[in-house]
């Protein structure tokens, strides 16, 4: 392919085409409703799960892994969550972006919900939101059908019950699906807001980061760039690198939130703890949980698909934030389960699936393919929740 191909920014839109925020609500709806549907049979899942074990199931959602940081902080600040003691040095909040506290906040002050429940609502809404972004992404390069089975897709991922939980990463998706779109659209300040927020979301807000101003930076260089391209791309990065000044301020040293990292043993190895967990699934597997398999088919998976999405010839922002994604979660040194999570919003490593399926002219067929999918994902969801509880 030539390289002009491979690293454009936009392509022409299909027929039909409507980037109008009504006709692209409209054109999305089956997108939406075929998302929920996924995800109401995993929310149904952990709610008969925890039936059966005495254990409210949407109270899981709402409680599990990291979701005690998220309402802690929404209730009371940074300043004053109390740290945790952990066996490699305190677990302190500032670990975690402040864009999904913030807004739990707001919905537990405007609304007469508690925190957990308010963390719930703000965590469904974005993943719907995210949906929509993932549809807007996938029907802007390839079509309405490939629009709605890549939306069904996200919602059928493994590890797919995070999107249903109080966690940062659905709203980090909506934003990052969001601002590529506008990146692919040539809206480059609203790419660049976007991006913004998305880095106030998750650390992983430098992916996303580097893939904006890297694309903004090429138009500019090719002599295709505005000062809106420009603009975008400084704004881009000001989200992530804000908070981690503020933290840096917070703890008198620059360094301050990569230290605070080191409690759960968080810091770029090159993909040294990536390549010795494959060693210790390969050598000692009688200690091999499925969760651990899962994960580790999730990574291969995912590189394998990142090659499809090139000979794909997908536009340069989203390989770039594939590549970016993909380099954070092997590149980690953190727990080896969360890697899988890791990579939820790195949609874009979808659309070689999504396209493909779309070939399957029976709706039948196609639809028993997801469903089956969608099943094998709840009960996965409830296994992760309620038999194997080690955050993902």
């Amino acid at each position: 392919m030539s390289a002009e191909t491979a690293v454009r920014v936009s392509r022409p839109a299909p027929a039909g085409w409507s980037s109008r925020p009504a006709g692209l609500l409209r054109a999305a709806a089956p997108a939406l409703i075929g998302y929920a549907a996924v995800r109401a049979l995993g929310v149904l899942v952990l709610v008969l799960w925890g039936s059966h074990r005495g254990t409210p199931g949407l109270g899981r959602l709402s409680t599990l892994w990291d979701a005690y940081w998220y309402r802690e902080i929404a209730l009371h600040g940074y300043a004053g969550t109390t740290p945790v003691p952990g066996p490699y040095g305190p677990y302190e909040p500032y670990a975690f972006f402040p864009a999904y506290p913030a807004l739990v906040r707001l919905v537990h002050t405007v609304l007469p919900l508690p925190a957990h429940q308010a963390a719930l609502l703000v965590a469904w809404t974005a993943s719907l939101a995210a949906a929509w972004g993932v549809y807007a992404v996938a029907a802007r390069l390839h079509g309405q059908r490939v629009g709605v089975i890549a939306a069904v897709l996200w919602g059928i991922t493994p590890y797919a019950v995070v999107e249903s939980s109080a966690y940062s990463e659905p709203l980090f998706t909506a934003f990052a699906a969001w601002s590529l779109y506008a990146v692919i659209t040539r809206r480059w300040v609203w790419g660049g807001t976007l991006c913004l927020l998305a880095g106030l979301t998750r650390p992983t807000g430098v992916a996303l980061a580097a893939a904006v101003g890297t694309a903004a930076l090429w138009e500019v260089l090719r002599g295709r760039g505005t000062l809106r391209t420009a603009l975008g791309m400084l704004l881009a990065p000001l989200g992530f690198l804000g908070f981690l000044a503020w933290v840096g301020a917070v703890k008198g040293r620059w360094d301050g939130y990569f230290r605070v990292q080191d409690a759960w043993r968080s810091h770029f190895d090159l993909g040294r703890s990536t390549l010795y967990s494959f060693r210790d699934l390969l050598t000692d597997a009688d200690q091999v949980w499925l969760t651990q398999v899962v994960v580790a088919a999730v990574l291969i998976g995912a590189v394998v698909l990142f090659g499809m999405s090139v000979i794909q010839r997908q536009p340069l922002p989203l390989l770039l934030y594939s590549a970016a994604m993909l380099t954070l979660a092997l590149g980690d040194a953190a727990y080896f389960n969360s890697r899988a999570r890791f990579l939820l919003p790195a949609f874009a490593l979808l659309l070689p699936v999504a396209t493909g399926l779309a070939r399957i002219r029976s709706r039948a067929s196609l639809m028993l393919l997801l469903g089956s999918a969608a099943a094998v994902s709840a009960a996965y969801g409830g296994f992760v929740a309620f038999v194997y509880p080690d955050a993902p």
